[in-house]
């Protein structure tokens, strides 16, 4: 079999419609409002012939699939490349790209570390860490909020709370986004992430070993589940686990921050809005995440025949959710160009949904309330300096720059 990608080519249901576009074009990639647009207008399930798939948009049909761990599996992969059929670029995912019941079993013990409990006991250190990032920026005129704030603060604050001895920022922000960059197809971004992933794996896997590890933080209680006398994983599952805690939970997390600067700096009457009311915080963070989908496409692949609208669906097939298409749906949001705190957007899926929605979220939200709580009690506006410059990723939509000035209250 000649494959497409590292998956088996299909041939679509009679009725699907054909369109000639790639999803993973750069600049398509940078601003993809006009792509999801587009997605959503030819139906709810397209055929992209450049890479065999079919691709979602409309929020109906992607909530429906990207739910549906029987039938739409990850263990074959969460990116264009079809595990069964190829060999992946590192081992996968224990947490991210299995099906129960082995993601049962890891997804308990990701759980139980990153529990509202535990997130919880981490909020003093979170918000005094703002605070102190906060103060420093106050004082300076314009400066890079990806840098200096998105990347900061959650390098700051996530490898204290995992118990990591080393930390680098660069590396730590770069490992993520070579994981989601590894799952477009193969085109310079990929290539970009598989080089780049030759020179930063070393340093990852040694600053998640058990002896680089504080005895206090939530990597020492994942190393503590293999310990233990009827452990239900090995030490070197452990190992992987510590590590998903970093591809999940920073790039992402970095990306929510800075998209959320963004979002309030073009939106000033939005940070208004909070400064008046900062208890809209949590709101805000659910409208951020659902208005600008951070992780704005992520793949499944039908385990067996099945079918999706109505159409059939072969075994094999790639399936693209294009989250950030759904999440911007006007059938499910009404007004989705609107940037509203007050929306409560219930039901967007930048955290994924079903058993597969992010076990990171959690920890993420609390950063970020930590942040922008402390932002709202210390800063009046918060002014663009200068454009602001989208990064292409095949999976993440974050800012490369954005250049912002603090004016305190």
């Amino acid at each position: 079999m000649t494959l497409i990608e590292g998956h088996k080519p299909i041939t679509p249901a009679d009725g699907i419609p054909v369109w000639d576009v790639d999803p993973y074009d750069e600049d398509m990639l940078r601003a993809p409002e006009t792509f999801y647009a587009d997605l959503r207008a030819k139906g709810p399930v397209v055929f992209i012939p450049a890479y065999s798939i079919l691709a979602l948009g409309q929020y109906e049909t992607t909530q429906k699939v990207f739910s549906d761990h029987e039938n739409f599996v990850s263990s074959r992969g969460v990116g264009l490349n079809d595990f069964k059929l190829e060999e992946p670029w590192r081992p996968p995912s224990i947490i991210l790209e299995v099906d129960p019941p082995d993601h049962t079993r890891t997804r308990r013990i990701m759980a139980k570390a990153l529990s509202p409990k535990v997130v919880r006991g981490l909020a003093d250190m979170f918000r005094t860490t703002a605070e102190e990032i906060v103060d420093d920026l106050l004082t300076k005129g314009s400066f890079d909020a990806v840098t200096d704030l998105a990347e900061r603060f959650p390098v700051s604050v996530f490898p204290r709370a995992v118990g990591m001895r080393d930390v680098d920022q660069r590396n730590l922000v770069d490992y993520g986004a070579c994981v989601f960059n590894a799952m477009g197809p193969d085109n310079r971004l990929r290539r970009w992430a598989l080089e780049r992933n030759k020179q930063i794996a070393p340093w990852i896997m040694a600053a998640c070993a058990r002896d680089r590890l504080t005895d206090d933080g939530l990597g020492a209680m994942i190393y503590a589940e293999a310990a233990a006398e009827d452990a239900a994983i090995t030490e070197a599952e452990a190992a992987m686990l510590v590590r998903s805690f970093l591809s999940a939970g920073v790039d992402t997390t970095v990306t929510g921050i800075g998209n959320a600067l963004w979002c309030f700096a073009t939106n000033p009457g939005e940070w208004d809005r909070l400064c008046a009311d900062p208890k809209l915080a949590r709101p805000a963070i659910e409208e951020v995440l659902r208005f600008t989908s951070p992780v704005h496409t992520f793949g499944r692949t039908a385990g067996r025949d099945t079918e999706i609208a109505g159409y059939p669906v072969e075994e094999g097939t790639k399936v693209i959710c294009v989250l950030g298409a759904a999440n911007s749906d006007p059938d499910k949001w009404g007004d989705p160009e609107a940037f509203r705190i007050d929306r409560r957007p219930l039901g967007h899926m930048a955290f994924g949904a079903g058993i597969h929605g992010c076990v990171g979220q959690n920890i993420a939200r609390g950063e970020m309330e930590a942040l922008l709580s402390v932002m709202a009690e210390k800063v009046a506006r918060i002014e663009p300096a200068g454009e602001a410059v989208w990064r292409p990723n095949n999976a993440i939509h974050a800012l490369d720059k954005l250049p912002l000035k603090l004016i305190p209250k």
